[in-house]
């Protein structure tokens, strides 16, 4: 781990310290932000995916059932699902569950519902590429072994006590690089990621899907999966994570 990084954790843990003291907070006080921060975030991710609904849309769509003109049936769907599977991973961060292959598979299926009924909650049985990308996802032959070495990895890091955040980027880096799924993967990956990272007490992170920030995502991505070198993305979830932190803590106070 760099330096650099390794600083941002330490930061991160202190903002997380810090947002502990001000907890419990009042619950209708705390629902209306973290309603707020789950939008944004459902917004963010299908944004990356080329959803062209916007902040508010979104939440109209979501919240109150709202059929926005002029866009397509799956990009109301992608707003829906994506808000059902934040609520999913809730439940689970919050029951403490175990996270497994199963897991993975019923966000997926959440992600995909009403989408791709043939696909949804089920990994791929064909070869895929990804777009923009010189790394060759592993055959469908190959994911039922990746996938059981995935866990197995994930939870040999739970045993060697390595930062939750940098847990959460693998999960995310290494799921997308498997790609075990026809498609969703993107959102799947960050919804894992979010997962863990309520499991262990941090806020939700939204990745934002800006032409900017969506260029160094995937460049992270790239450079992890075709360089072995993960440290840009840990990097890029760590920063967000403490971006999330502040602007939770700046709005609680």
């Amino acid at each position: 781990m760099n330096k650099d990084l390794s600083t941002v954790l330490q930061e991160v843990d202190a903002l997380k310290a810090e947002l502990s003291t001000l907890r419990p907070l009042p619950s209708d006080a705390l629902k209306k932000i973290e309603d707020a921060f789950e939008i944004e975030y459902t917004y963010e991710s299908n944004r990356i995916e080329g959803n062209a609904l916007t902040l508010q849309e979104t939440a109209l769509v979501v919240n109150e059932g709202i059929i926005i003109p002029g866009k397509s049936m799956w990009e109301h769907l992608g707003a829906i699902n994506h808000a059902q599977a934040v609520d999913f991973i809730k439940d689970i961060a919050w029951q403490k569950a175990e996270i497994n292959e199963r897991t993975i598979k019923d966000i997926h299926a959440i992600v995909l519902h009403g989408i791709s009924r043939e696909n949804a909650g089920r990994y791929r049985t064909v070869p895929v590429m990804i777009i923009g990308s010189t790394y060759m996802p592993p055959q469908p032959c190959l994911l039922e072994k990746q996938m059981k070495d995935f866990i197995l990895r994930f939870q040999q890091m739970e045993r060697d006590d390595i930062h939750p955040a940098i847990i959460a980027a693998y999960l995310h880096d290494e799921l997308v690089r498997i790609h075990p799924f026809i498609d969703g993967n993107g959102r799947v990956c960050r919804l894992l990621m979010n997962l863990y990272l309520l499991q262990h007490g941090y806020t939700i992170v939204a990745l934002k899907g800006d032409n900017e920030n969506k260029v160094q995502y995937y460049k992270a991505l790239e450079k992890s999966h075709t360089e072995h070198e993960s440290d840009a993305f840990c990097m890029l979830v760590a920063e967000a994570e403490k971006e999330a932190l502040q602007r939770y803590i700046q709005i609680v106070k």
